[in-house]
């Protein structure tokens, strides 16, 4: 699974770990994240997000 980094902080969303303080689960492929998630550092949405 493809991994995404922040344009604006450089986070990383590894769907590996997810994000689940965010409620996202372990193992949730990008395209599976809810459209209204944001960046758990900065706040930004998944549209400033590219493929690493």
């Amino acid at each position: 699974m493809d991994k995404y980094v922040c344009d604006m902080c450089g986070y990383i969303y590894d769907p590996a770990e997810g994000d689940p303080d965010n409620g996202v689960a372990p193992g949730t492929p990008w395209e599976k994240v809810p459209e209204d998630w944001v960046c758990p550092l900065c706040g930004v949405g998944k549209d400033q997000f590219s493929k690493e």
